[in-house]
């Protein structure tokens, strides 16, 4: 690993590069993560960035205890990654994003909808209406084309074919983490659950419920706009970044939560760039305890989202940034959205992944670029 793998205090740990941009406050809430009752040992991934009280894209694992918070409120959030039979050479991209349409609002296929929560054991919940839906956010959904192929033999083998276009879908469990995370934080505040308790399997259940009904939404999204662009596709990959589970680490057993970060036990997964740089999909090339089994998720943010529209606006309207220096669209009518999810904004992709390259973590098996970048249609995403 080299000197990618760093401590920063006697239980945190980050994956960085000397080039890499992370921020004092994101090391900072690490650091102070690291100090929380049972926590073992905390790893800040290249994409760190500073969140609401708690760093985003780290792992943290702890003994004895868990704790709710960390995890956040959209509980499930995760990445799907969808192999279409949209042929890539063939694409027009007006037509494209005429066809997608709008997925802003509730599905009209009840029937659809009820089949999907059936086949992934959602039950209901007071929030089936937010299902095949995107949400606000870093949230997208992505047509994408295989740029670059590093490795072909692993990429036939996930049933990946680069003359067709890919769909990426970026979401979670909707109104439905936010409120078991608000019902524990009325509850029990920021403090941990102890393992093994009534309250630890109460929000248990509900965490893993909320799983069930994140993966199903990315399903119905992915599904949706299949319909609307009147394509097939299949789910390649399908993985949370947002959760706790049970874990052993270096022998100890215990909770290991991730905050924006991406398992590297479950296989391949897909590493996304701002919606105006490249994406990589790369493969674990081991099971490493000092990073907390877990990979970056994403770039991770350079700016604050308040910040992005008063560096931007005078320097591109709306309009102008729904093109991106790659050739894609970004369907975005939302305009404070827009500016918050700017390119700009985000560390570049390929710092982050180079960082995992570096540290052993990852081998990449192919390099996408953006086609079309759908976030809502909308003047806002609730």
């Amino acid at each position: 690993m080299g000197n990618f793998v760093k401590h920063v205090s006697d239980r945190a740990y980050v994956v960085a590069s000397d080039a890499t941009w992370m921020e004092d406050a994101a090391i900072a809430q690490l650091v102070t993560t690291s100090q929380l009752e049972g926590m073992q040992r905390v790893a800040g991934m290249p994409d760190l960035h500073p969140g609401r009280g708690y760093p985003v894209g780290a792992a943290f694992f702890s003994t004895r205890q868990f704790y709710p918070a960390l995890v956040g409120n959209d509980i499930g959030c995760g990445m799907a990654l969808w192999q279409t039979d949209l042929c890539a050479s063939a694409i027009k991209l007006d037509k494209l994003e005429k066809r997608v349409g709008n997925i802003d609002g509730p599905m009209e296929d009840a029937a659809a909808v009820a089949q999907a929560m059936a086949d992934a054991d959602v039950q209901p919940c007071g929030h089936e209406a937010s299902l095949g839906t995107i949400g606000g956010g870093n949230h997208f959904a992505e047509f994408q084309q295989v740029d670059t192929v590093h490795a072909p033999e692993a990429l036939a083998a996930l049933g990946i074919d680069k003359q067709h276009l890919l769909l990426l879908v970026h979401s979670g469990s909707r109104g439905l983490g936010e409120r078991i995370l608000r019902q524990h934080v009325d509850a029990f505040g920021h403090r941990g659950l102890k393992a093994n308790t009534a309250e630890a399997a109460d929000y248990l259940a509900q965490h893993d419920a909320a799983l069930r009904f994140a993966r199903c939404n990315r399903q119905l999204v992915a599904q949706r706009l299949l319909a609307h662009v009147r394509a097939d596709g299949r789910c390649v990959l399908d993985v949370h970044h947002n959760f706790v589970a049970s874990a052993s680490i270096h022998g100890q057993v215990g909770w290991l939560h991730r905050k924006g970060a991406t398992p590297s036990d479950q296989g391949a997964v897909l590493i996304p760039g701002s919606r105006g740089d490249y994406s990589y999909l790369v493969h674990p090339t081991r099971l490493c305890h000092d990073t907390l089994l877990s990979l970056a998720h994403g770039a991770g943010r350079k700016w604050i989202r308040s910040a992005c529209k008063d560096r931007l606006f005078k320097l591109m309207t709306p309009t102008q940034m729904g093109r991106t220096a790659l050739g894609s669209r970004v369907i975005c009518n939302d305009k404070q959205l827009i500016y918050e999810e700017a390119p700009q904004a985000y560390k570049g992709i390929d710092s982050v992944v180079q960082t995992l390259v570096g540290a052993g973590l990852v081998e990449l098996l192919a390099r996408t670029k953006p086609v079309l970048t759908y976030k809502t249609r909308g003047e806002c995403c609730a």
